[in-house]
């Protein structure tokens, strides 16, 4: 046992975004700053694409005062029940004042006077706690199955994207560049770009349904990327005589019914004798959840396939009507909130877009395509950071030292595709912050889809350069963002420098 295990916190804190690895740490140390400041302890545990650190104990969620959620994905809340408890998406605590306003609503959730033991006890349901809103609810079980995803879109795409160090066809044991291990390299590749959206389906299903929900939404996953085989007419068969599958969104829809589903049974065999629940968990739910998540897959196979389809057209018509809309969309979208839903939906599709160009294969419109949107998500996500870099060493007089220690360390976090580092700049000026990354990220964006930059890769920044066809032209549309996003915001900070005394606003 550790010895912070033996200690007691005033309040106990979880936090989790679906990447893991900005977010999550910058809401904690805010939850730890701002107890600080009110002279409070904290204990805050943390959910990121390491796993859970810092994991608080029942004995300390037992005396705490009251819980504090920040998370966008699963932290097993479940565990605080009886507690006080607020839960926000992880964005609303990552400024320090934010995190002291849910400090006092938290606080002030909890009954008057010393926390009483009925409160303490943590198999009691009814303490006060500030109702999460439905539509964070959805958001949560999905980027849950998003975090759980991305890594295996990650290391999925990357492996194939280094296969093509040996040549555009060296998978090919009939190509003239054929290579036995870029063979294998592509192998791999493609096995961990093909679970992405069972392993997205499941999680999102595991949000909702916990463990007993993953058989179901793995099943509705599977079925959303190979199809169901149907009757002929249908239109649902393709030449090779398989169900056509329905893809990405298929998998997120399988997700949420495959949770529910388990759901619905629990409550449906709720009245079975408590000595049959190992029956339930290991024969009655995963064979009914999937008997009935299977035939309803197969009844949306027909809508969900003309909406997958639907979509992807849409993304097309956005590509014939030029480089400067299709642009202007992602690199809005990839700079409005850095690593929140909007850019979160922004790179999703962008992976999404680029497993159906892998699968297609080098060459074809649909890889030239979906290498090209990836490209121009990637350069949007970088620049960002790249800009608070630019910005803090050409107006370095402007900015506080920890404003300048943290651009210089976004230099690293663009240079690998870490968008977040320039949160806490836009934070502090949303305006008119904002709407220079989103110019940055825009810039970026359009010239990588008006130079024809294809990235086989979905993540990692600079460190697949090897791969990206077109990678000098990429660094360029990259930089040109930045320095175009870094001027423009060196002038906003020269001129709030001058209006106030040629004195630096921290």
């Amino acid at each position: 046992m550790a010895e912070d295990d033996n200690k007691v916190y005033d309040l106990i804190a979880a936090t989790g975004c679906p990447t893991g690895i900005a977010h999550t740490y910058m809401a904690k140390k805010a939850l730890e700053d701002a107890a600080a400041a009110k002279g409070l302890t904290i204990k805050v545990e943390t959910h990121g694409q390491v796993g859970i650190e810092n994991e608080v104990t029942p004995a300390q969620i037992k005396a705490a005062k009251a819980v504090i959620i920040a998370a966008d994905k699963d932290v097993a809340a479940e565990r605080f029940a009886g507690k006080p408890i607020v839960s926000v998406g992880v964005s609303k605590a990552i400024k320090t004042e934010d995190a002291e306003a849910l400090i006092d609503k938290a606080l002030a959730a909890k009954p008057k006077g010393e926390l009483t033991e009925e409160v303490a006890d943590a198999g009691n349901e009814t303490a006060a706690a500030e109702k999460e809103s439905v539509g964070h609810i959805i958001y949560k079980h999905l980027m849950n199955g998003v975090s759980h995803m991305l890594v295996f879109v990650v290391a999925g795409g990357v492996l194939t994207a280094v296969s093509f160090l040996w040549g555009i066809t060296s998978y090919d044991s009939t190509a003239s560049d054929y290579n036995s291990f870029a063979a294998m390299l592509k192998i791999i590749g493609g096995i961990g770009m093909n679970l992405m959206v069972p392993v997205l389906s499941a999680y999102i299903a595991e949000s909702i349904g916990k463990r007993p929900a993953l058989v179901p939404g793995f099943i509705a996953g599977m079925i959303a990327i190979t199809g169901l085989p149907v009757a002929s007419g249908t239109g649902l068969i393709d030449a090779s005589g398989t169900g056509v599958g329905f893809g990405f969104l298929g998998g997120i829809v399988g997700g949420f019914l495959s949770g529910y589903v388990i759901l619905g049974l629990e409550k449906l065999f709720s009245g079975l004798p408590k000595n049959l629940n190992g029956l339930k968990a290991m024969f009655l739910y995963p064979l009914f959840s999937s008997f009935v998540v299977g035939l309803v897959m197969l009844g949306i196979s027909g809508p969900m396939a003309s909406i997958n389809q639907g979509m992807m057209s849409f993304l097309e018509s956005l590509e014939e009507s030029g480089p400067i809309i299709l642009g202007l969309a992602i690199g809005c979208m990839c700079a409005f909130d850095m690593g929140g839903p909007v850019n979160k939906a922004a790179y999703v599709t962008g992976t999404a877009l680029l497993t159906e160009a892998l699968t297609a294969g080098v060459g074809t419109e649909t890889y030239n395509f979906g290498t090209n949107f990836m490209a121009a998500v990637s350069a949007a996500c970088i620049v960002p950071p790249l800009i608070t870099t630019f910005a803090v060493i050409v107006g370095k007089k402007y900015f506080s030292q920890e404003d300048h220690d943290a651009g210089i360390v976004n230099l690293v976090l663009g240079c690998t595709h870490i968008t977040e580092g320039a949160i806490p700049f836009m934070t502090k000026n949303i305006w008119p912050v904002m709407p220079i990354m989103m110019l940055g990220s825009s810039i970026g964006a359009i010239l990588s889809i008006f130079w024809q930059v294809h990235d086989p890769a979905p993540h990692g920044g600079f460190l697949v350069l090897p791969v990206v066809d077109g990678a000098a032209q990429w660094v360029l549309a990259i930089l040109i963002g930045a320095i175009v996003g870094g001027i423009l915001y060196v002038l906003f900070k020269k001129h709030e420098y001058e209006k106030n005394g040629n004195k630096v606003i921290a």
